[in-house]
């Protein structure tokens, strides 16, 4: 039940043994609801109620235990949450030089938070390439980076509704059937995230490395070069398989 929000998997047993009955605990009947070993019960309870989970009494000598209630339970981790997150936010950090040096990043939401600071953070250009189901949580900061001002240029496959002035759009047909999922995204011309699924998992690299900026930014302008090239010639791709079977072999 607690082992989500930070809490051991004793810590969440006792709260559940004592938060579904109506009346309070002593240490043994806590020992039998909970299944936590007697020889362990104290010292959870002792956590339990420094972290402010559980109250105590003692009645003829015994002590007694009965649980925080649930909406205040809910309460109480909403405000350590919002005051962690604070800390964590005022923690102060010391400016790096930019570096070569490049970052490899795991599972999907990571990515994306990444993905949506470093577009926060541009100042002059946004560089931007994925499919459009996944571009579109992004589309409310890239169009008002526009409208204040800044470059952007986005390859999308898939359409993308958006007042973005600058949009290279692939609808797929049956040609397009293998292609993967992969997002790039280029800051200013100095940082860039490419992100694709192996293994069914998002992974991605991220770096400053400016070679490896330059690679993408040419990659990008490549998807966009191919995308025109099949809207322009669509019906000479489809007639000659040569052709086909070769652009099927590039990325989009």
């Amino acid at each position: 039940m607690l082992q989500p929000f930070g809490f051991t998997q004793y810590e969440s047993k006792i709260y559940e043994a004592l938060i579904s009955i109506n009346e309070p605990l002593d240490a043994t009947g806590i020992v039998k609801r909970s299944g936590v070993p007697r020889s362990k019960v104290y010292e959870v309870l002792h956590r339990m109620s420094e972290k402010g989970m559980i109250l105590e009494s003692t009645v003829d000598k015994k002590r007694q235990y009965t649980a925080l209630p649930i909406e205040s339970t809910i309460e109480k981790l909403k405000a350590d949450f919002e005051a962690n997150v604070e800390h964590l936010r005022n923690i102060p950090t010391v400016e790096t030089p930019s570096d070569d040096r490049v970052w490899t990043l795991k599972d999907d939401q990571s990515i994306q938070a990444v993905q949506r600071e470093m577009i926060k953070e541009a100042t002059d250009s946004i560089i931007i390439s994925g499919w459009a189901d996944d571009l579109r949580v992004h589309l409310p900061l890239l169009e008002e980076f526009e409208r204040n001002g800044g470059e952007v240029e986005v390859h999308t496959i898939g359409e993308l509704n958006t007042s973005i002035t600058n949009v290279s759009v692939l609808v797929p047909n049956s040609m397009h059937e293998a292609l993967e999922r992969s997002r790039i995204l280029i800051i200013d011309h100095q940082v860039m995230i490419f992100a694709g699924i192996e293994q069914n998992v998002w992974q991605a690299i991220q770096t400053e490395s400016q070679p490896l900026v330059k690679f993408f930014k040419e990659f990008f302008y490549h998807d966009v070069a191919l995308t025109e090239i099949t809207k322009k010639y669509s019906d000479t791709i489809l007639e000659d398989s040569n052709i086909r079977e070769l652009l099927l072999k590039l990325r989009y």
